[in-house]
């Protein structure tokens, strides 16, 4: 549909400027006259070439781009100081996608802007972008703007974004070293085993002596490696994963999965940590924004990850339907430890139930801390073993043949 920009004086002789959607100009105009304004200029914009050839960097950048949590905070923060001064919606993400250093976050806005000046409100327009702005922030929005209190709603999500990417970076940092230390010993294993190793095996074929057995199985491993048999190895394992994600994809496969994924030792204990602290941190953030208790379990039961924390979250949304509490079901599902269930209990009967949730969220955030911690600690000697483990294989399997030649030469 055609765009049209314009410019009109209101009924206090105020100037005003906007761009509207209509099929032709008589159409543009007759909404400028339904809106009781007084039409001054109005011009018709043109659409941009569709040739390949044109196109905007902008664009091309925001694609490889993308918006980050931190771009999230940072818009928040300035979102909600300039609604506390006095600054006008427009003007305000004026200013916001003008100063916005990440291409695709500035087009976004843009679009926001626009959606705002042709008279939608700033929830339904940031819901247009869901990769973006998800449920979360746009019911926290919503509640902001039938509150009237918007600016302590947006500082509120910049505070939740902000405790959420600081849980999230200290999972990334537990996991980077093992990670890190994984792919090396795997590249050098690889290496010494299709490279170095082949090269001994040609010395000892030459010496004409037997090799040992644990020796000739690595150049058999070897030589297996480096043959197109090879690739049926990668075909299996690519149909394996494939496979997975299958049965993943189907929600009794996925419930099985994240139930055995949560009995892991260990892990399945910080996972479930992990859920309850995200569970009490957005629930908490949610209620106290004035967002209601269903509508808050239904935003917080999509953003769960695992299928089995979503069940349980589904149970406490019927529960409540049914004019239950939300304690009830938590209890049922051992995995919401007793002082949980007990906190949110007394939450419940007190009438302070945001508050006691944002206690057990910021107890639960120390908690996955102190456990990641412990984590950490104990995967790095473990990964040392396994990388010196590995390497020491390969050399044993070289090593072993010249000890049998010397054999031989004495």
């Amino acid at each position: 549909m055609p765009q049209f920009r314009y410019k009109a004086r209101n009924s206090q002789g105020i100037l005003q400027e906007s761009i509207i959607l209509a099929d032709d100009d008589t159409a543009a105009r007759a909404q400028i006259t339904e809106k009781g304004l007084w039409l001054v200029e109005l011009v018709a914009i043109k659409e941009k070439s569709t040739s390949p050839l044109d196109f905007e960097l902008d664009g091309l950048l925001a694609g490889i781009t993308g918006v980050g949590l931190r771009d999230l905070v940072v818009f928040c923060r300035q979102f909600s100081s300039l609604v506390n001064a006095g600054v006008a919606m427009i003007r305000t993400l004026t200013i916001l996608s003008d100063q916005t250093e990440n291409p695709a976050f500035t087009k976004v806005l843009k679009a926001v802007k626009t959606d705002v000046e042709q008279g939608s409100s700033l929830s339904e327009s940031f819901s247009k972008h869901p990769k973006i702005f998800d449920n979360f922030f746009v019911s926290m929005v919503k509640a902001g703007e039938t509150g009237g209190v918007l600016d302590e709603v947006l500082n509120r999500i910049a505070k939740f974004m902000e405790d959420k990417e600081k849980l999230s970076n200290k999972i990334k940092s537990a996991m980077a070293y093992p990670t890190l230390v994984s792919v090396l010993a795997f590249i050098i294993f690889f290496v010494m085993l299709t490279i170095i190793l082949p090269k001994f095996s040609q010395i000892f074929t030459r010496l004409g002596s037997e090799l040992p057995a644990y020796t000739q199985f690595l150049i058999n491993v070897s030589n297996y490696l480096r043959s197109p048999l090879m690739f049926v190895f990668i075909a299996m394992i690519v149909c394996i994963v494939l496979g997975f994600k299958k049965i993943y994809s189907i929600p009794a496969g996925q419930f099985f999965i994240d139930t055995l994924v949560l009995k892991i030792p260990i892990l399945g204990s910080l996972l479930k940590k992990i859920a309850v602290a995200r569970f009490t941190r957005t629930f908490g953030t949610l209620i106290k924004s004035g967002v209601p208790i269903l509508t808050a379990l239904e935003i917080v039961e999509e953003s769960t990850s695992n299928s089995v924390i979503a069940k349980v979250i589904r149970d406490v949304y019927d529960e409540i339907k049914q004019g239950g509490s939300i304690n009830t079901p938590l209890e049922r599902s051992n995995i919401f430890p007793p002082m949980v269930t007990s906190m949110i209990a007394v939450g419940e009967e007190t009438g302070e139930l945001d508050a006691m949730l944002a206690k057990i969220s910021d107890f639960y955030d120390d908690e996955v801390e102190v456990a990641v911690s412990a984590l950490t600690a104990m995967l790095e000697p473990i990964m040392m073993i396994f990388l010196g483990g590995m390497v020491g294989a390969i050399i044993a399997g070289m090593y072993l043949p010249m000890f049998k030649i010397f054999d031989h030469i004495k």
